[in-house]
């Protein structure tokens, strides 16, 4: 049986026992939502650029991957809807972010989302979102045991607001290890330690709304966030950048070594799934 999903949402639907989740990747913006936008760059500058094409083997694998076009300034479907902070203390943008990572205003001055706009928005992106997430979580749990997953994202490597010096190539969130197996999790920690990148565990970044609201080992559903810092397979300069300059092309031969330890972690995340009774 078909399911038909809105035209922004993409859905491949697979058997393995893997969730790829992309919800940073999309840089539309309905023309209902540019009112008041400072400009159509800064509204796009803070996409998880090119990270749709870096993982565009996991289709390959049997995952089902789930990606919206819509971009994060129209509304962030990695935010608690219910706008409790994920990193208290520590500067963050909002459900429908009002600035740029960088702190720079999004909206002119009076034009940002009011209550109700931010509601309808939740309507019609947030929640669809979550409920195709959860859907597709529950298809594949009628056939697996368990079911890993693996939500992608990526940010600059210098982002002074967000957190000090250059962030590690591979953030591996899981809420302080709440929301997966340790053993899933030592595994893609082990493989980011051969692969010569540095990495963390739950550093500056834990796991947003979809890794913690998902992950329930439990119940058999095990999710991971991976941040990536663009210079690993993006010819990034350091630091602020300006538009025009950002973002750099994708190159393929560049993002080889990160695409091909990304490959080692999804395949891991698969047997992890498919081993654990």
């Amino acid at each position: 049986m078909s399911t038909e999903f809105p035209d922004w949402l993409t859905v491949t639907c697979g058997e393995a026992p893997l969730v790829v989740s992309l919800p940073h990747t999309g840089t539309d913006i309905p023309a209902e939502y540019e009112r008041g936008l400072v400009s159509p760059w800064l509204a796009r500058k803070d996409a998880d650029w090119w990270i749709e094409r870096l993982y565009d083997f996991a289709v390959e694998l049997g995952a089902t991957v789930i990606r919206t076009t819509i971009s994060r300034t129209v509304i962030d479907v990695n935010r608690d809807p219910s706008g409790v902070s994920l990193y208290p203390g520590q500067a963050t943008t909002e459900l429908c972010p009002t600035t740029t990572f960088d702190g720079e205003p999004l909206y002119k001055a009076g034009t940002e989302p009011t209550t109700e706009e931010i509601a309808e928005r939740r309507a019609r992106y947030f929640d669809s979102y979550h409920a195709t997430l959860r859907s597709e979580i529950e298809r594949l749990r009628s056939n697996h045991a368990n079911v890993v997953v693996y939500d992608c994202h990526s940010i600059r490597s210098v982002i002074p607001r967000l957190f000090d010096g250059t962030l590690p190539h591979f953030n591996i969130g899981t809420n302080n290890g709440t929301t997966c197996a340790p053993a899933l999790s030592n595994a893609i920690e082990k493989i980011c330690i051969s692969s010569g990148f540095s990495h963390v565990v739950n550093g500056r970044f834990k796991g947003g709304y979809i890794t913690r609201s998902l992950g329930n080992p439990e119940a058999g559903v095990h999710a991971v966030q991976m941040e990536l810092a663009c210079r690993g397979y993006m010819r990034e300069r350091l630091g602020s950048v300006t538009e025009g300059e950002w973002p750099t092309p994708y190159d393929e031969a560049y993002a080889a070594p990160m695409r091909s330890a990304l490959t080692l972690i999804l395949q891991t995340c698969l047997t992890f799934a498919q081993s654990k009774a």
